[in-house]
């Protein structure tokens, strides 16, 4: 016999959930990811420090970057000497050895810059008392004396040469202007920020201990975070071990339930077999008589002469028999004897049970892991002491004293100083904001001139008229020249002032300071007295300098380092993160418990499954049962020949024989409807019982068998991975946990060395003199006197210029005329005319 398809399609659904059950068993849990939370958070800690940084200074571009560099490179050819190291030696350690001469060499090109300076002071007062002699004598500044063809063309080069020099004069004062303003505006907040920045690192210094203990303070952070963590942990380990688990044990609960149905369904579907089987007996043995009888009669009645056209009939008639016989199928009566009194056990209340057991797994957790957790906490509030101990250990005050010491004496030092820079930079502002004005001044009478000069000269008709427009612009040039005159020498004596002391601070000092060369002079042993010894007075290492505690500030070194407190307190071993966590990572290691015994099948209910399986079930020949049911309950048709014989009495002459006909049709309908449908009925509820149970049959005891073994299997392993995921998620929370301690104890240190405890604002607070001194003072500075020496060595050119344009703007002499006064008005030639007679 072949099974159905429906039975091949069965089997393997069930051999490939099989398959996916025994994955799930020996899948071992511990290979799944951690389920608490992923990995720890980045923990947000407090700065509570930037107040006493120090911010850092840069140069902020300017419009006026190409005159700085222009100055600079001027500066650089003036003074190319290197950093006089001898003289610096001898002026520090003994003044008195000191020579004119050494001072001169060096600064030779500022002597030469003197003595340019000198000659001008004197050379320019001393043209302008001449011009005011030759003036006095009518000489200079005068009037042209014949017109020539050229003289409107050197008219113009001569206007042209003026205005371009006042054009450069304009330019050079505008940016003497607004580098003075730039230097008042930089001086007061730049002399400012030095007692400012030396009280924010006394501050700094001092606030090392209270900032010590403020960042161990932060370990709030963690602790926090990891109780909130704990508050959490056991319902998550049982939410995580009922997540991981409920798919293996969930499947073996259906698969119970699936055996527990299967027999309940069985055992309903046995007793129907056999119940219709007994009822279809019953009614083939009731049928018998009563379709022989009736066949007797149709074949006589159809056997009749009188009978027309009868006889295509009559085969169909004489075949009137019974179909199917019940009574040769199998009996069931022993598989149901053997299942009577199934199912003992509820099945239903057990899989409720078992499956109520495993979702309670998390509230079991809680319950379970609650001493361990209060355990936890009260670690949490000992290991708070324990992180103390690194600000009580922690030693500062003998390593800051000296430093502290140094700042002070440097700010008292410096505020004579400063002050006396201030009150020079204000007299400088004044006397540069009065010669400013002045030079505006003569370009102003420049301008003035120029313009007066030429309105006059274009409402002249003739170059010898006295024209007074002209005269005038006459009169402001030489009112301009003379202002150049006297007011030359207090120019030159303000520039080279100014020159001399921003000179030397970009030459000397500045240069110097970018190129690191007064980092090496300081370092260099004997250059610097006793008494500014600044690796003993700052308490340096020994093997260190000034040169490399600076570099190690700017790079974020801490205090320890360039102050040798690595020697006396090893931070790195106080930051050990097993130092703090080793009882806290014992504690969790240690603890077990067992979460996961549940039973699923209790003894009875496995009883009934194997006296299910052993039943014989699966040993019926269903096979029987489906042949039998392909036979009809009658062999011939009893509707077919009912309409056959109805149709044969329409043929009919002889009445009787139509009635007979017509009662015979009638007497089968009767029989088909009250008897046959009825049986057929049985079949067809006969034949689901037998396809139900020949599917089954074949595949019993290997369901039976693997439900059995997967139930027990899991019911063992349950116990043993509910252990195994327990540890891997306390270990997920360990290491959860000991990121935190490691996040915090990474901060400490780095806050320790880069912050609270370190020296970087030491090396901001030089780098920003530097930014202060040379880029926001030395830089405009430099760029004043830079433009106002321009504004004064330019007023050469316009003053001859001027002088020489000042005769062009007045009337011209005529060479017939010889008249002592320069203002004698041309002889005319009296105009002959004819007489008309």
């Amino acid at each position: 016999l072949t099974e159905p398809p429906g039975s091949l399609l069965t089997a393997e659904a069930m051999r490939a959930a099989g398959l996916l059950l025994a994955w799930v068993l020996l899948h071992p849990a511990g290979t799944q990811q951690c389920h608490l939370a992923g990995p720890g958070g980045v923990l947000r800690f407090t700065d509570r420090h930037a107040e006493i940084r120090v911010p850092a200074l840069h140069r902020v571009p300017s419009s006026l970057d190409p005159l700085y560099s222009l100055v600079r490179r001027c500066l650089d050819l003036i003074q190319q000497n290197p950093l006089p190291t001898e003289l610096l030696r001898a002026a520090l350690n003994d003044p008195g050895s000191v020579q004119t001469l050494q001072v001169v060499q060096y600064e030779l090109g500022y002597v030469i810059c003197a003595a340019v300076a000198l000659l001008f002071t004197v050379a320019v007062p001393v043209a302008g008392m001449c011009f005011c002699y030759c003036r006095s004598r009518r000489r200079c500044g005068g009037r042209l004396r014949a017109h020539r063809r050229s003289l409107g063309c050197r008219r113009h080069c001569l206007l042209a040469c003026l205005s371009l020099t006042s054009l450069i004069i304009l330019t050079s004062v505008v940016c003497a202007f607004v580098t003075s303003q730039r230097v008042k505006g930089q001086m007061e907040p730049g002399l400012g920020a030095v007692p400012a920045t030396l009280h924010t690192l006394r501050q700094h210094i001092a606030n090392v201990p209270q900032g010590v203990q403020m960042v161990v303070d932060q370990f709030e952070v963690p602790r926090q975070q990891i109780i909130s963590d704990l508050g959490g942990l056991s319902r998550s380990v049982g939410l995580s071990i009922h997540a991981q688990l409920k798919a293996m044990t969930y499947a073996a609960l259906a698969d119970l339930q699936d055996r527990a149905g299967d027999l309940q369904t069985s055992l309903h579907h046995l007793q129907i077999l056999d119940k219709t089987v007994r009822a279809l007996a019953a009614a083939r043995a009731e049928l018998e008589p009563a379709l022989r009888e009736q066949r007797r009669r149709v074949v006589a009645l159809l056997d009749d002469p009188r009978c027309t056209s009868c006889a295509s009939v009559l085969g169909r008639a004489q075949s009137l028999e019974l179909g199917a016989d019940y009574g040769k199928v199998p009996s069931v009566e022993k598989v149901l004897k053997a299942l009577a009194g199934l199912p003992r056990s509820d099945f239903a209340e057990m899989i409720r049970q078992g499956n109520g057991t495993f979702n309670s797994i998390p509230e079991l957790a809680v319950e379970r892991m609650a001493q361990v957790i209060q355990d936890l906490r009260n670690e949490l509030a000992r290991m708070t002491e324990k992180v103390q101990s690194i600000a009580d250990g922690f030693p500062l005050p003998d390593y800051t004293w000296p430093v502290s010491e140094a700042l002070v004496k440097v700010e008292d030092r410096s505020q004579p100083y400063l002050r006396e820079v201030e009150r020079f930079e204000r007299y400088r502002w004044i006397a540069g904001t009065a010669l400013c004005s002045i030079i505006l001044l003569i370009l102003a009478c420049n301008v003035t001139g120029m313009a007066l000069g030429a309105y006059g000269l274009s409402k002249r008709e003739d170059p010898s008229d006295y024209e007074c427009r002209g005269e005038a612009g006459a009169k402001f040039l030489l009112v301009g020249v003379g202002l150049a005159f006297l007011f030359s020498w207090l120019l030159i004596l303000l520039v080279f002032a100014t020159f001399l002391v921003g000179g030397n601070i970009q030459t000397l000092v500045c240069r110097n300071w970018v190129n690191q060369e007064i980092y090496k002079f300081i370092d260099t042993p004997g250059n610097l007295p006793p008494s500014m010894n600044l690796t003993r007075q700052l308490n340096l290492r020994r093997d260190s300098n000034l040169s490399a505690a600076y570099r190690d500030c700017k790079s974020g070194a801490g205090l320890w380092e360039v102050l040798q407190l690595d020697r006396s307190y090893d931070l790195d071993e106080h930051l050990k993160t097993p130092k703090y966590t080793a009882d806290f990572q014992k504690l969790l290691s240690d603890f077990t418990a067992r979460l996961g015994d549940v039973r699923l099948l209790r003894s009875e209910g496995r009883q009934d499954l194997e006296t299910f399986a052993r039943s014989g079930m699966d040993e019926v020949d269903y096979g029987r049962f489906q042949k039998e049911m392909k036979n009809p309950v009658v062999q011939t048709s009893l509707p077919g020949l009912a309409r056959s014989l109805e149709g044969l009495q329409k043929m009919q002459r002889n009445g009787t024989v139509a009635g007979r006909l017509a009662a015979e049709a009638r007497a089968l309908w009767q029989m088909q409807n009250s008897t046959v449908q009825s049986q057929e009925a049985l079949v067809a509820k006969l034949g689901e019982s037998v396809q139900f149970l020949s599917r089954l049959a074949p595949h019993l005891q290997e369901r039976v068998k693997t439900t059995l073994a997967t139930t027990a299997s899991v019911e063992a392993r349950l116990p043993v991975q509910a252990q195994q995921i327990l540890r891997q998620e306390i270990g997920c929370f360990t290491r959860k946990e000991l990121r935190y301690f490691a996040q915090y104890l990474n901060w400490v240190g780095q806050t320790l060395r880069e912050d609270v405890a370190s020296c970087q604002p030491l090396a901001t607070a030089l780098d920003n003199g530097r930014v202060i001194l040379c880029d926001r003072i030395a830089d405009p500075w430099n760029a004043f006197w830079f433009s106002l020496g321009c504004c004064t060595f330019f007023l050469i050119p316009n003053i001859i210029f001027a002088i020489r344009l000042t005769k062009h703007f007045r009337p011209i002499r005529n060479r017939l005329i010889s008249t002592g006064s320069e203002e004698t008005c041309p002889f005319h030639i009296p105009r002959v005319t004819a007489l008309k007679l």
